[in-house]
């Protein structure tokens, strides 16, 4: 009897330690002929009809961008920027930036008072925190390169969306009521994002302003956004709320082709972005860092496992405050930051019964002489082509500041910048000269949109919003995915935790960690932190012609669309 039992419960032990949040377990759809995935339904509707209708994944991306700017407000964009990681069906890699620049007339200083301390809100809120926009730049660069279907088409669905309209959904209402009071204070009067007694669940929103400019875009491409009367009114807001963007400024922004970086995680090539982003950096030393330490030994979201995650990421986070800035401005060490010695002696003083505390790590020794409310998609067409993109105002709705015969919100993007070295941004992340305000200069970010190989074929492509968090999100869901043999529901899902160099602390999703692990943690020297959530994943997997893909569907994104 007693070998009955004792056989029992080491199925029963074996049961939960290999089912990984078995109560996550779904059938996902599955598709051959493509698919999309963003965080809202009538943008994935958008960008199927175009797959459909024999556009490839860059048509879907650009048409799926411009419709997220109309239903998405507080992150999709035409104000704001991003990047783009491609691979293309003929086995090309690339990656696109896009990402806001500082104004010609940007000071190094220019955020702080005669005392040298920042002055509060000044680069989070308002006309001085705008970097030059550069979506429509880059959606123009993208098409120009790689789209099949005429531009004007791939708009036409977001300009009819943007003037007649599209229902509020709950929790819309719910965002769009948290920013009432600072619209109006920041805009100096009402906006068409405000409403008299608050958004309610069914209500329209609309904007024939934004519509114009949409047109606008439509038939004259870069010039119908930054030059004419669209740069006009961009300027006359910014310069009448305090603001130092120019004719300029917008005139000269161009999107640059990067080369991706890329690693090698057990027998998976991972391809993610480049600096001014610090993701795919960031990203392979992680990887590389849990490979060194065998995790996959580790049970998931055990307490060892959430320490080894910790204490690799404060390594990580330490050298992204360091060593990481726009490549064009700052010698960014990206082949010494990524070498398989550097990082062996860079993870080589972790213990895996105590924690490190952060004011104990240093930048790595390297030989060599960002908003939370971010918004990502991913697109997979019928010839193969895989494109991941993550795009932002920075912050919630970013400035607040709308442009005001235009019709569509201006970033917050300068924040970005290490506005005084060692001191941190709103998400908590510290910088230094790598990374401080130069006029034209790209602000560094978190971004990290990702596409992993295995035998030179697409197996995954993934990324998310989240700020600070957005590494270590895609991290883990990589983690969850490849080592952990999670289903895509199952991953993306999956309870995420986070840590970066400062603050000294692990973060972790409200609920979902357990006393025992937080005992242990505690005892091993961490703090702890409770916070709502922690990203919105998406994901898409392929394997043998079939295309999985799923959004957060527990943290409030729409289920993929495919055919």
């Amino acid at each position: 009897m007693k070998k009955i039992i004792t056989l029992v419960l080491i199925i029963i032990g074996l049961l939960i330690f290999y089912s990984c949040d078995s109560s996550l377990q779904s059938d996902n759809p599955q598709y051959k002929n493509g698919i999309v995935v963003s965080a809202h339904p009538l943008a994935n509707e958008i960008g199927l009809d175009i797959l459909k209708s024999g556009g490839n994944a860059f048509d879907a991306a650009v048409a799926m961008n411009m419709a997220l700017a109309v239903t998405y407000p507080r992150a999709g964009n035409i104000g704001g920027g991003g990047f783009m990681v491609y691979r293309k069906a003929n086995g090309d890699v690339g990656s696109l930036d896009y990402r806001e620049k500082a104004p010609e007339d940007a000071l190094r200083d220019m955020y702080l008072n005669t005392e040298g301390e920042i002055v509060e809100n000044l680069s989070r809120q308002g006309a001085l925190s705008i970097g030059v926009p550069g979506t429509v730049a880059g959606m123009v660069a993208l098409h120009e390169k790689f789209g099949k279907l005429e531009w004007a088409s791939l708009l036409k669905p977001s300009i009819e969306l943007a003037l007649n309209g599209f229902t509020v959904s709950e929790q819309q209402a719910k965002t769009l009521n948290r920013f009432q009071e600072t619209f109006y204070k920041v805009n100096s009067g009402d906006i068409y994002l405000s409403k008299t007694g608050g958004w309610k669940k069914g209500n329209i929103l609309k904007s024939i302003e934004l519509a114009k400019t949409l047109e606008l875009i439509a038939e004259e491409k870069s010039e119908g956004f930054y030059e004419g009367q669209v740069a006009e009114d961009i300027v006359n807001t910014v310069k009448d709320h305090g603001g130092i963007i120019t004719l300029n400024d917008l005139a000269n922004y161009q999107a640059v082709w990067r080369k991706p970086i890329s690693g090698i995680f057990n027998d998976y090539e991972v391809i993610s972005m480049a600096p001014p982003s610090s993701g795919g950096i960031a990203l392979i030393q992680l990887l590389k860092g849990f490979e060194q330490f065998r995790g996959d030994t580790l049970k998931h979201n055990s307490a060892l496992y959430i320490h080894l995650l910790t204490e690799l990421e404060r390594r990580v986070y330490a050298d992204r405050a360091e060593y990481l800035g726009d490549p064009d401005y700052y010698p960014v060490p990206v082949n010494e930051l990524i070498d398989p010695d550097y990082l062996l002696d860079r993870f080589s003083n972790i213990s895996m019964v105590k924690a490190t505390p952060s004011l104990d790590i240093k930048k790595g020794v390297v030989e060599q002489n960002e908003s939370f409310e971010t918004t990502h998609f991913e697109i997979v067409d019928q010839w193969g082509n895989a494109v991941a993109i993550t795009t932002t105002l920075n912050g919630y709705f970013g400035s607040k500041l709308m442009a005001e015969k235009s019709g569509f919100l201006l970033n917050n993007e300068m924040d970005d910048f290490s506005v005084k070295p060692g001191v941190p941004n709103q998400f908590g992340l510290v910088g230094s000269v790598a990374n401080q305000i130069e006029p034209g200069k790209r602000m560094l970010s978190s971004m990290t949109p990702t596409i992993v190989l295995k035998n030179d074929s697409v197996i995954l492509i993934t990324g998310t919003p989240g700020g600070a968090t957005i590494i270590t999100t895609v991290f883990q869901t990589i983690l969850n995915s490849l080592v952990y043999d999670m289903n895509a529901q199952q991953a993306v899902n999956s309870t995420k935790v986070h840590a970066q160099w400062l603050p000294d602390q692990i973060y972790y999703e409200t609920g979902k960690i357990d006393s025992v692990k937080q005992d242990s943690l505690i005892i091993m020297g961490h703090k702890l932190f409770a916070t709502p959530r922690l990203g919105k994943m998406k994901l898409i997997l392929i394997k043998d012609g079939i295309i999985i893909g799923v959004g957060d569907t527990l943290r409030g994104d729409p289920p993929a669309m495919g055919y």
